[in-house]
């Protein structure tokens, strides 16, 4: 793997590495989720967390974590982007379990 270690290009004194691509649209995609919550909130006129929100976290979290374990190994952003990603997964799996019973529910009253 230390390909991925090697310079794609070099601009001005920035070295860029398939890692640190990696590392960027983790980034990316997490501070992106943000702008998911910001617009769901504004449509609906109050505080929202959608699905695609916690998807984003896991997601970049995902990209990130890998960079800063293989790319960098660098234990402050190894524990800076474990704890959020298994804090969305939690938020998923309860949704998703409190969302099958509902669904249950309705068909029965209908």
């Amino acid at each position: 793997m230390s390909f991925m270690n090697e310079a794609l290009f070099t601009y001005q004194h920035l070295t860029v590495t398939p890692w640190k691509m990696i590392g960027w649209v983790g980034t990316l995609l997490f501070t992106a989720r943000w702008f998911v919550q910001l617009y769901a909130t504004k449509r609906l006129k109050r505080v929202v967390m959608p699905m695609t929100f916690w998807y984003l976290s896991i997601i970049g979290s995902v990209m990130t974590l890998g960079y800063f374990i293989w790319g960098k190994n660098d234990s402050v952003g190894i524990i800076q982007n474990a704890f959020p990603m298994f804090v969305s997964l939690y938020n998923i799996f309860v949704h998703t379990r409190h969302q099958q019973p509902e669904a249950a529910d309705s068909r029965r009253l209908g």
